[in-house]
């Protein structure tokens, strides 16, 4: 079992040295470091431990990292380390989701005790979160990938037949649809859990500097490059290297992909030495790859490596029924994040919801829910429309039916006899359309 971990950002030597001995003398384990990326990479929805975390940093600065770790777990307890001119901005951090803040200079004692605070709060989070899969019947997977749809039960069924595997694996689907949530998902449920989960977006990497990150260099490799460096395929050594929009990347470093993917090594700029990679490589594209090998835009043998897997990722209007339970979920993370109570969501609102279009997918779903969360208007907008997809008008008036009664059974938490006294229909109308479109009370009685 990994033990609990505090991880310690600050790009300071003597602050890292001096809080790591502080902690070691309290019997905690700690991880330092002297740049927030490399902290991030550690972090994961139940890695059994915390963040603490300098506010001023060069690159990536304390407040950009909390946000991020923030993404990853709404309830991840982050702690921020001020200068005295930084205690406003940590108090409205604390409104933004922070678990607390030391001011410097400040005693070990004080570092420990709020430290200490926090492991019992993560502690606290992930056995209540254990809890709730063992009772919800609930894995790793189907906690990240929700819904009851067809296609969302097809896609779990997929991620938990290949986590196991070290297959690599090519995830495509549109902008919103979730792929980096499906990376990590196959991440956690696979035996390199414990293990780093590198997220490196291709679409970010500059250009001049690209294969340095990805393989790293050697002291003297290039004018700068005072010491050697790891790069980020070394850094996710027994894990999982999530390369984001690879449909970005340059041919000469596709090659370079290639070869280390093939050989499973890296060769650091300005060496000549192989180094042995153990990491599974998941790629994610919002193009089609094959479309792009066939214009010359991506190399097929690359292709041909990466999907060994190919897993589609279905556009939020493919599973129109799980959108008002997915806004449900969703408005209950932003509300944890946000540290506001869960609101009530009135029934119409959830027709709404599932009535409209989302060409954003989940991503502009949730930034919706988290409007609805902080308590903003609500900007539904038109309803989807009508005959802009291939199916019949019947087939689209069928659906649209399917997602309003979902969107009422939602919102009654499954009854029955509010959801016909709100649609206006019989019990045993409510029953046969509830069968002919495969939908089940016992769906709607455990909002995830």
């Amino acid at each position: 079992m990994t033990p609990e971990t505090i991880l310690f950002v600050d790009d300071e030597d003597h602050l890292r040295m001096a809080a790591e001995q502080s902690l070691h003398l309290a019997d905690l384990t700690v991880a330092c470091f002297p740049e927030a990326t490399q902290a991030l990479a550690r972090v994961a929805r139940d890695f059994p431990g915390i963040l603490v975390t300098d506010i001023r940093m060069p690159g990536v600065d304390g407040l950009e990292l909390m946000a991020r770790a923030l993404e990853i777990d709404p309830e991840f307890p982050v702690i921020l380390v001020t200068g005295h001119g930084d205690v406003e901005l940590a108090v409205q951090s604390m409104r933004d989701g922070a678990y607390d803040f030391i001011e410097k200079p400040y005693e070990p004692s004080r570092l420990v005790s709020t430290v200490l605070r926090a492991l019992d709060k993560r502690r606290l989070t992930l056995e209540n979160r254990a809890l709730r899969r063992k009772v919800g019947g609930r894995d790793v997977i189907e906690a990240r990938l929700t819904g009851r749809s067809t296609v969302m039960v097809k896609l779990r069924e997929q991620v938990r037949a290949i986590a196991a595997t070290d297959a690599d694996v090519l995830i495509q689907g549109a902008t919103g649809t979730g792929k980096e949530v499906t990376a990590r998902a196959l991440h956690r449920a696979s035996p390199r859990a414990d293990k780093p989960f590198v997220h490196i977006n291709c679409a970010a990497l500059p250009a001049d500097l690209i294969e340095s990150e990805l393989f790293g260099h050697e002291a003297g490799a290039f004018p700068g490059a005072l010491r050697a460096r790891f790069g980020k395929f070394e850094h996710a050594r027994g894990g999982t290297v999530f390369l984001d929009e690879i449909e970005c990347m340059s041919q000469p470093v596709q090659a370079k992909l290639l070869h280390a993917i093939q050989n499973r090594s890296v060769t650091r700029l300005g060496s000549n030495d192989p180094i042995t990679l153990d990491v599974r490589f998941i790629a994610a594209s919002k193009q089609d790859l094959e479309q792009a090998s066939a214009r010359g835009e991506f190399r097929p043998d690359l292709l041909y490596r990466l999907n060994v897997v190919t897993i589609r990722l279905p556009d939020l209007e493919e599973r129109r029924e799980d959108i008002p339970r997915l806004f449900t979920h969703l408005v209950g993370e932003a509300a944890a994040r946000y540290k506001r109570p869960t609101p009530d969501i009135p029934g119409a609102i959830l027709t709404a919801v599932s009535a409209r279009a989302w060409p954003g997918n989940v991503r502009e779903l949730r930034n919706a829910a988290d409007r609805f969360a902080l308590g903003l208007d609500l900007d539904i907008g038109a309803p989807a429309a009508l005959g802009v997809t291939n199916l019949t008008l019947a087939e689209q008036v069928a659906d649209h039916e399917k997602s309003l009664i979902s969107a009422a059974l939602t919102a009654h938490g499954g009854s029955l006899k509010d959801t016909y006294e709100a649609l206006g229909l019989s019990r045993k109308a409510l029953y046969e359309k509830m069968q002919k479109h495969g939908l089940s009370r016992g769906a709607f009685t455990d909002t995830e």
